[in-house]
């Protein structure tokens, strides 16, 4: 398989784990007689210091031209001073905007060896498996007008959503549900906004299409206090943009570590874009400790749903597991009895794990 690949490393740590990325993507297409062409464009803060300009026209003609693209990371303070225009996330919520990447999917899900780094008590969080999905082009982010009136004494937002962007987020979220545990949350909060209303009306719409599924509708005030108490109550959640920005982070840090935890941004015809869900770090840039793990799970995501890649990104996911469970941990995990590694240290035991497992897999055919 041949594909090309855009990396937009970004900002801060973004570099660095880009990298990463790139040396187990590599390893892959060693091991399976892939192709992967990789070409590198500016975002972010690194765009605006460049081109003064958080998207340049050159990365979005790139994109679109990709069959997949890896972020690394934007922001920092360097230029929280700038004007709206010049903020390195306009650089992000632009490239989503211009790829038409309306879902955002967000898995929560524990691994053993971290568990007693969440907030949370072990017997709570264990086994958790959640699938936060998020409209992502639309709604208050989006919305027009947005700005300052009558001498900057009042403000204005506006939450704007047309039906087809709510149904097929929705219809996403019942095609996922099905491939999982047949069961799906919908949050809203239907008691106050009119959005939120045709919204429930659409999922009980949807609900007769997909009669297998279980669904059940939550306030998005409930749902942040359920996420907490119960985690386990939940399989697939899907609702619109604001809300699930939220929920997703607060429903990240439950499993312990905010770096270990992937994301992808897609499309119908499967084009995406896969970026860790941690910031840019910008206090650690350049010291060799960030941890790349979350980033090397963005990858397993990208083989997984834009180049159907199933195997492929299954090993990436035992190899990252297979390390932890080895006790290889940057300095955020704070694994119990472990062995601290920086960010090259790391990367290395996930490909040693990748190949390994390569290695005993041919010796074994040798002898079928």
């Amino acid at each position: 398989m041949k594909k090309n690949i855009v990396l937009l490393p970004g900002d801060g740590i973004g570099p660095e784990i880009m990298e990463s990325a790139k040396v187990v993507l590599n390893t892959v297409a060693s091991e399976y007689n892939h192709e992967f062409n990789f070409h590198e464009h500016a975002i972010g803060g690194d765009a605006i210091d460049r081109f003064n300009n958080p998207l340049p026209e050159e990365t979005i003609h790139a994109c679109k031209a990709a069959d997949a693209v890896l972020l690394g990371a934007v922001g920092g303070k360097k230029w929280d001073n700038n004007p709206s225009h010049l903020r390195p996330e306009k650089g992000l919520l632009g490239i989503r905007k211009a790829l038409g990447l309306f879902a955002n999917l967000r898995p929560i899900k524990g691994f053993n060896s971290l568990l007693h780094a969440s907030p949370l008590k072990e017997e709570k969080i264990a086994g958790s498996d959640i699938l936060i999905i998020r409209e992502l082009t639309g709604g208050l982010y989006f919305g027009t007008p947005s700005e300052r009136r009558e001498n900057g004494n009042v403000v204005v937002d506006t939450l704007y959503y047309e039906r087809h962007e709510m149904e097929r987020i929705i219809d996403k979220a019942f095609q996922s549900a099905m491939q999982r545990k047949k069961q799906l949350t919908s949050v809203d909060k239907a008691n106050v906004l009119e959005s939120s209303r045709m919204w429930r009306e659409i999922v009980d719409e949807k609900a007769n299409v997909y009669p297998e599924v279980e669904v059940e509708h939550l306030l998005v005030d409930a749902a942040a206090m359920k996420l907490i108490t119960q985690p386990n109550h939940f399989d697939v959640i899907v609702t619109e943009n604001l809300f699930g920005d939220i929920l997703s982070d607060e429903a990240s840090v439950l499993t312990g570590s905010l770096g270990m935890l992937p994301s992808a941004s897609i499309r119908t015809d499967g084009v995406g874009l896969y970026e860790p869900v941690h910031g840019s770090a910008p206090d650690i840039a350049g010291k060799g400790i960030a941890n790349p793990l979350g980033m090397i799970l963005s990858t397993a995501m990208m083989l997984r749903h834009s180049l159907g890649l199933e195997e492929e990104a299954a090993e990436i996911e035992r190899a990252v597991n297979e390390t932890l469970e080895q006790g290889y941990h940057t300095a955020d995990l704070q694994l119990k009895n472990g062995k601290l590694a920086g960010t090259k240290e790391i990367t290395d035991a996930v490909i040693e794990n990748l190949t390994t497992k390569s290695i005993s897999n041919s010796i074994c055919n040798m002898y079928v």
